[in-house]
């Protein structure tokens, strides 16, 4: 009898040990939600980023992380269901990639922990007060694009331009953003920009096309709308003998002449650290905004040739990357 007591109390020990044990591992459980408003190698490259800083800070899917990620496949209102779908899953942190997906998760909740990244310009989209100084539920990575050096890179390839088209999406603030600031910084350079709006996907090969005889290049800005089509505007750079650029670096892999920009891998990382940060405790609120580290120059040879220019032997030289 003493045994089989013995054996009982052994058992039922065990029991509260495994039990203790699993308790806390469903305790050490994060979710980290994320959301894009659509997806294109930039904004699939920085979400990845994410997900490999956490699994580097011991954040393992299945293990002790849920990772859920959704698109809203470019329809604002679909962001706005999504966030909502998201809040209402009280996850640790929701992570917001683009302008207007972040404005939808900081419309949607002021007490989950948000943490956006590739927004151009977080205070201009009232995402957040101030870069310093955030506050309340939000902070994240800004990818402002360096303006200024992509307007000498244009200028480098193509001496000759004077005007370039700048097809975008009005109903995106970082588009918006972008195109104001260029049109501000073009004339210190001798260079008009010619706008050519695109509310849609649908809508972006013709407003390519209509650049076609009014500009000496295309370039294309980090606004989401033009970039998940953008195969539509190189086409028409090809068809026309029209160079086209683009302010982010994915986007020379994929068919345009040439980029300055930031590796959106990299700015996964970045930001993923900065979700770790509050994973372990920090309030969002108290993070400043960060921007986007480091910028690197990629060319396309083959892409310059099809639409009628030659880069210069010493660019290809100092590019970090050349499409071949």
């Amino acid at each position: 009898m003493l045994i089989r007591k013995l054996a009982l109390a052994g058992a039922a020990a065990l029991a509260l040990t495994t039990g203790g044990i699993n308790a806390a591992g469903a305790a050490d459980m994060v979710t980290v939600d994320v959301t894009a408003i659509v997806q294109h190698p930039a904004l699939d490259a920085a979400r990845d980023g994410v997900k490999k800083a956490l699994e580097d800070a011991g954040y393992k899917e299945g293990t002790n992380l849920t990772f859920h990620y959704e698109s809203a496949q470019g329809n604002p209102a679909t962001a706005t269901q999504i966030a909502q779908k998201f809040a209402g899953e009280n996850p640790n942190v929701i992570v917001a990639i683009a302008t207007p997906s972040a404005q939808a998760v900081a419309a949607t909740t002021q007490d989950i922990p948000v943490v956006f990244t590739a927004v151009t310009d977080p205070v201009g989209a009232q995402i957040v007060k101030t870069l310093d100084k955030p506050g309340g539920n939000i902070t994240g990575i800004s990818d402002m694009s360096p303006l200024a050096d992509h307007l000498k890179l244009i200028q480098e390839i193509v001496p000759s331009a004077k005007k370039i088209g700048v097809p975008y999406n009005p109903g995106e603030a970082n588009a918006v953003t972008l195109l104001n600031a260029l049109k501000k910084m073009a004339p210190s350079y001798g260079i008009t920009v010619v706008e050519a709006p695109a509310t849609k996907s649908s809508e972006v090969q013709g407003a390519a096309q209509s650049l076609v005889g009014k500009v000496d290049a295309i370039y294309v800005p980090t606004d989401n709308t033009i970039v998940s089509a953008l195969e539509a505007v190189i086409a028409v750079g090809k068809e026309n003998k029209l160079p086209v650029f683009s302010g982010d670096t994915d986007s020379v892999t994929r068919g345009t002449i040439a980029s300055i920009g930031f590796d959106y891998f990299q700015v996964g990382l970045q930001t993923g650290a900065v979700v770790v940060r509050v994973l372990k405790g920090e309030k969002p609120g108290d993070i400043a905004v960060q921007n986007a580290s480091g910028t690197d120059l990629f060319v396309n040879p083959k892409a310059a040739a099809a639409m009628g220019v030659t880069l210069p032997d010493a660019l290809i030289k100092r590019a970090k990357k050349v499409v071949e």
